[in-house]
């Protein structure tokens, strides 16, 4: 399985990635061995993905997610946060 995910860094600021294992790529964030972006800005916090069966559809989500405003993207969160507990599935 193929996951897009949206983190929240600790200063509010937010990281759009994809990875194969969401636990993974949140311990390896947190203990500042993710993306050079978040190393400064620990802990982080997983608060959107989405689940693809096939790479290349979760890496074009990805980049469509990365081309949206801030704004866009919190609406994104907040509408799958309200239609879903995020934090039961993983």
């Amino acid at each position: 399985m193929n996951y897009v995910y949206i983190l929240k860094c600790c200063d509010n600021t937010l990281y759009t990635g994809w990875t194969t294992s969401l636990e993974k790529r949140l311990k390896a964030h947190n203990s500042g061995k993710g993306a050079k972006y978040t190393k400064a800005r620990l802990p982080v916090e997983i608060v959107y993905f989405e689940e693809f069966d096939n790479k290349i559809e979760a890496m074009k989500r990805e980049y469509a997610i990365k081309q949206l405003s801030r704004q866009e993207k919190l609406k994104l969160i907040d509408r799958k946060v309200n239609n879903k507990n995020l934090f039961q599935e993983l």
